[in-house]
């Protein structure tokens, strides 16, 4: 097993590269789910890491459970470093094992208040909420309602809309709206963002990809809209708008009647002032709605379901690959040269 046990808690630094580039150079759907299989593949990588060096800490602990022959030598000559890093695993394991499900309790925890709040609105589909604060989102469905049939017990998503955000928009900017959230619900983004969220949680050296997904997941509910109303022009000025009338700032926000043009002016300099952006990756930038707009006001990205090597993308993607398959192997490895050494080492 030897020092290969460690790989895995590091090889995600591997996967930084292609956060960056995937959002930039490939279609969204492709981006999404390329860095969040590298994103769940590593975390349980790194996870088995710190179980397998925790056997090892845990073992040498006076008063524990485990059989005698876990603490022999032999079981400690395993792994390096083993007074160091099998005690010091311990804390990290139960730290990921605290931050996983604290965080799985209020994702359930938020989805569930959010449908109560709702239970009264009326619409199906499409829930219109008297609010003076312009906002909405997509709100994914839950098999926690009320019921005798297990059927009847799945509560169904909704789209959630203001009715401040509806007065500013346009009949075709509602439409586009309308369709970037269905497109939320319609491709179980939630579920990607979800775990990639925990992920993040598991190994912090995945943090840049959970920033890149949730980018990629807008992207990609952003060409699904604009699929659907057969416009990208009127994408783009509906997730303009909404980011201006969104923004905290005096004055009366863009009204249905703006003209396009001006909205899409106005949103560039609120790009101009926005700074750098949330993704991973050093250096200034625009945020990430201003990069939408543009990707929007240009052609539609290709769709293409692997990068060639020869392109800087490829390179990056084929090098995140690499590193996930070696983190693999190596969590593989060391788990079963474990197994076999605590066999040996367990008396009948």
């Amino acid at each position: 097993m030897g020092v290969f046990v460690f790989l895995p808690l590091i090889l995600p630094l591997t996967a930084w590269p292609v956060a960056r580039l995937a959002e930039q150079h490939l279609h969204p759907r492709t981006a999404t789910r390329l860095l969040t299989g590298v994103a769940v593949v590593m975390a349980v990588c790194s996870t088995v890491c710190l179980g397998l060096l925790m056997v090892v800490g845990t073992a040498q602990l006076p008063g524990n459970p485990l059989p005698d022959g876990w603490s022999d030598p032999e079981v400690r000559a395993a792994v390096p470093y083993d007074e160091v890093a099998g005690k010091a695993a311990i804390p990290a394991l139960l730290a990921v094992a605290s931050a996983c499900g604290r965080a799985l309790w209020r994702h359930g925890r938020t989805r569930r208040r959010a449908h109560r709040a709702l239970a009264g609105v009326r619409g199906r589909e499409v829930a219109v909420l008297p609010d003076e604060t312009p906002y909405a989102y997509a709100l994914p469905g839950t098999g926690t309602g009320t019921g005798a049939d297990t059927h009847r017990n799945r509560v169904r998503g909704r789209v959630v809309v203001t009715t401040a955000l509806l007065s500013r928009l346009g009949p075709a900017e509602r439409r586009a709206l309308f369709a970037h959230e269905r497109a939320h619900l319609e491709a179980g983004h939630h579920r990607f963002l979800l775990a990639v969220r925990l992920a993040a949680r598991a190994n912090p050296f995945l943090r840049p990809l959970r920033t890149a997904v949730s980018y990629t997941t807008e992207r990609w509910a952003d060409e699904d809209a604009a699929r659907a109303v057969g416009d990208r022009r009127a994408v783009a000025v509906a997730i303009g708008r909404a980011a201006l009338v969104s923004r905290d700032t005096p004055g009366p926000g863009p009204g249905p009647g703006l003209d396009p043009a001006a909205t899409l002016a106005g949103f560039a300099g609120f790009a101009a002032r926005s700074g750098p952006g949330p993704g991973p990756g050093p250096g200034p930038g625009p945020g990430p709605v201003p990069r939408r707009v543009a990707a929007l006001l240009g052609p539609a990205p290709a769709v293409r379901s692997w990068p060639s090597v020869f392109t800087g993308v490829g390179l990056a993607a084929w090098t995140a690959a690499v590193g996930t398959a070696v983190s693999a192997m190596s969590s593989a490895n060391s788990a079963v040269t474990m197994i076999l050494i605590l066999h040996a080492a367990t008396p009948l």
